[in-house]
């Protein structure tokens, strides 16, 4: 769920801070109070379009800032995983700075975030449903994947399973058509392999060659400062009143004085341990020192190969072991060119054959989509009905004669729906009535709300065009929607109000010459008396009052027997 929620400096909103609780929140207030500014801010914040003109003028920027709660498993934390950010708890943090000059900042968790990103994220956290965004269930190309998020586990099995088969039908397509291509172009082709191949053959690469070059390299051409390490290194050592005499020195009196004393036989021992390590060492460095040589010649050798090495990093690799694993690729490429014939043959028969299970499992999956159809068709009108819309007639329609194979399978399926008795079935997105639109919208959410996964839902002025018994049905179906998760709804109706479980109240004010909106939580007095006024209008009466008492225990006596 929308935990908490900053916003500064955003349109006329000054600076509010809301602690939000799960349930049925509604928020209400006079018209231009700035209820509809508040979504328009969380829009924002889970990746809308931002602009300048959100940015409160006299200041920089805007800021909105967000704490969503979830739990494990949520597909948000998938998300978050897939983009590398790290959660805790089960917390999602979401800001989003807006600037005078249209740009803005994006973060989750911190890490800064592009504004698609941010917006995968956010499809996973809130729905925003509204009188004219009705986001997906008005897109026709989505009904195929809100059948299958109903279907439940056994539609999403034989969806995988035909997928996995699609993919591997996809992959034969493709070699098979690079296979029968234009003739001159694969000749083409195959000449630029070949040249390839010999390329690579010829300069008979070997694994971590061009490493020990390098070294090589370094050694030559740090030939004089080497001399001059190790040969001052040697004459410290050796010779008279060098070093090491020096140590054999120390030996010796460490000798004599552990034959006086056994408690110096230890650091004798040491010494002598050092000064046969120093002969030895000795010794390597006069062999360094003998073998030891500037080749010109060799230098050359190495920068050459060295040179050769990189023009073919340049074409096939970044590393020899890139490039040898291309010149493996393009050999085998070769080889299937130069006996197309056999491997064309070969990948038409396989084709074939993945074609007919391909067709099977698609079968199936049709097969099972049209039993979840009819179960589906069930649970919309029973909703629908009660919105009294007893009359209305929802289906599921499949397209005929599809016979395209798709990443989704072969089926076309589109919402349709008759209003009226006698009128035919309409797509979704052409029903006129607003009134009866969002009805079939809100019957929609109910169901698919508990398959989308989101942690909030906003309704923005849903029940706009309806009245009386319709509108206490909306507000009862909105109040069942909140028991599977958090709903914020705002609304112009009473009925709608009353059943609200955390009443916020918007109002506009000014101060200091600035228009400032402020956000209230209602008490149960002060939900009275709001409700009174979304009654009656301006002036409150006592009768008024006492009607929207009414409707609050009405209310909450329709929540005591849903929770029975």
């Amino acid at each position: 769920m929308l935990a908490e929620l900053s916003i500064k400096n955003f349109a006329i909103i000054d600076e509010i801070h809301i602690s939000f609780d799960s349930g049925f929140i509604v928020l209400t207030g006079e018209t231009g109070a700035g209820k509809s500014i508040l979504i328009d801010a969380i829009q924002l914040l889970v990746g809308g379009r931002g602009s300048s003109d959100f940015v409160r003028h006299g200041t920089d920027k805007a800021e909105i800032e967000g704490l969503f709660l979830v739990e494990e498993n949520h597909p948000s934390l998938n998300k978050l995983s897939e983009f590398g950010i790290e959660s805790e708890e089960g917390m999602v943090v979401i800001r989003r700075d807006i600037f005078q000059n249209g740009k803005s900042t994006c973060r989750i968790n911190g890490k800064l975030v592009t504004i698609s990103i941010l917006r995968e994220v956010g499809r996973t956290l809130v729905d925003i449903h509204g009188q004219h965004e009705h986001q997906e269930l008005l897109d026709e190309r989505s009904h195929i994947k809100l059948l299958d998020e109903f279907g439940g586990v056994n539609l999403k099995l034989a969806l995988k399973e035909y997928q996995d088969l699609y993919h591997e039908y996809e992959k034969i397509k493709r070699d098979f058509k690079r296979l029968t291509e234009n003739e001159q172009e694969m000749a083409q082709r195959l000449d630029l392999l070949k040249f390839q191949l010999e390329e690579i053959t010829k300069a008979n690469l070997q694994l971590n060659e061009d490493e020990l070059l390098l070294a090589e390299k370094k050694k030559y051409s740090n030939y004089e400062k080497l001399f001059t390490f190790l040969s001052t290194s040697y004459e410290a050592l050796q010779g008279e009143q060098k070093g090491l005499d020096w140590i054999s020195l120390v030996q010796a009196n460490l000798e004599s004085a552990a034959a006086v004393d056994e408690e110096y036989q230890s650091i004798y021992e040491q010494v002598a341990n050092c000064f046969y390590q120093l002969e030895d060492i000795l010794h390597v460095l006069r062999n360094e020192l003998d073998n030891l040589e500037y080749n010109p010649d060799r230098l050359m050798e190495v920068d050459n190969r060295l040179m050769e090495i990189n023009q073919l990093k340049r074409k096939y690799g970044q590393t020899i072991e890139e490039i040898l694993e291309y010149g493996a690729k393009i050999e085998e490429e070769v080889e299937t060119i130069e006996n197309r014939e056999s491997y064309v043959s070969q990948l038409d028969s396989k084709l074939r054959s993945v074609e007919k299970d391909l067709i099977i499992e698609a079968e199936n999956l049709t097969s099972i989509r049209k039993k979840t159809a009819i179960t589906l068709t069930t649970a919309i009108q029973q909703e629908l009905k009660s919105l009294y819309m007893d009359k209305t007639v929802f289906e599921v329609f499949f397209a005929k004669d599809v016979k395209q194979f798709k990443y989704d399978g072969m089926d076309q399926i589109q919402f349709l729906i008759s209003t009226n008795p006698g009128e035919p079935l309409k797509p979704l997105s052409k029903v006129a009535s607003g009134g009866e639109l969002s009805r079939i919208m809100l019957a929609l959410k109910a169901i698919f709300s508990k398959h989308q996964g989101v942690t909030s839902i906003i309704f923005d002025e849903v029940d706009t065009g309806v009245s009386g018994k319709v509108a206490q049905a909306i507000g009862e179906k909105i109040y069942q929607i909140s028991l599977g998760s958090q709903v914020l709804s705002i609304t112009h109706l009473p009925q709608v109000a009353a059943i609200g479980d955390i009443h916020y109240f918007i109002a506009k004010t000014v101060e200091n010459e600035r228009t400032i909106t402020t956000i209230t939580t209602l008490t149960e007095a002060g939900r009275i008396k709001e409700i009174a006024r979304m009654i009656s209008g301006a002036k409150i009466t006592a009768s008024t009052e006492s009607h929207a008492k009414e409707m609050l225990d009405l209310a909450n006596k329709m929540k005591e027997k849903n929770e029975m």
